[in-house]
């Protein structure tokens, strides 16, 4: 068994405030991984502190075999990361959105164009949208352009920030496709960050619940729900907060 992420008693602060409060994480080689908590549970620092972006302040951290912070520039190279704030360059197509993002990761221009048409390809959006200015396109088309250029690197660590934030129901299931679709022909490790219990549930084959700061649960969801004697994720969500918070 081996583990792409590991995390050991992590704290970060932010001035007086602790966002995290000692975090211990596993995430396997290879599975999709769901982080799930209320607003302000820690989230997004876990994920940035993974990502390299953000520094902790005690703990172990690895990630694909290399400790951070220390060696950061090695697994900058080998994921890719999707924040909820991320957008496109609204000037741009989307064609050259993806082109664009292809360049950064390529080492010619023949394999930007391959990078770039696999983006196309699992955007699954038509030659003629993908001509277009992104400035014209809805939130929808716009977030498969962002997940699309995420995937395609096809790094060995994938990591998504509420990858379907804000979006209408038929663009949240265009992006959940995707997602499961690439975990299931691609073998990569992604990590998932999502208030949709239904995206989580659908999409990851194992889920944490961090709350205040602390990861308070891992298992499946069906083990989850299993276990709180619930009938849906976000019910067993509700049940182990409450009895935390007790």
């Amino acid at each position: 068994m081996r583990y792409a992420v590991e995390l050991r008693d992590v704290k970060k602060r932010f001035g007086k405030v602790t966002a995290l409060k000692g975090v211990a994480l596993k995430v396997l080689e290879g599975e999709v991984f769901g982080l799930i908590g209320p607003n302000g549970a820690g989230k997004t620092t876990t994920l940035r502190i993974i990502a390299t972006l953000v520094r902790h302040d005690e703990g172990y951290v690895n990630v694909l075999g290399y400790e951070l912070p220390k060696n950061r520039k090695k697994v900058r190279k080998l994921i890719s990361y999707l924040p909820e704030e991320a957008s496109l360059y609204h000037r741009l197509t989307g064609w050259e959105n993806l082109l664009y993002f292809a360049m950064v990761y390529a080492g010619s221009k023949q394999e930007a164009h391959r990078l770039a048409e696999e983006g196309a390809r699992i955007a699954s959006l038509s030659s003629d949208v993908l001509g277009r200015r992104a400035g014209e396109y809805s939130k929808g088309m716009a977030r498969r352009i962002a997940v699309a250029r995420t995937l395609m690197t096809r790094s060995k660590l994938v990591i998504l920030d509420e990858p379907t934030s804000g979006l209408d129901v038929f663009s949240a299931v265009h992006i959940r496709e995707m997602i499961r679709d690439f975990a299931k022909n691609m073998k990569t490790t992604i990590i998932i960050s999502s208030h949709n219990m239904l995206e989580v549930q659908y999409l990851c084959d194992r889920v944490a619940l961090i709350h205040e700061g602390r990861i308070i649960a891992t298992d499946s969801p069906s083990n989850l729900v299993k276990y709180t004697n619930t009938t849906n994720l976000e019910e067993a969500f509700i049940k182990l907060v409450g009895d935390y918070s007790e």
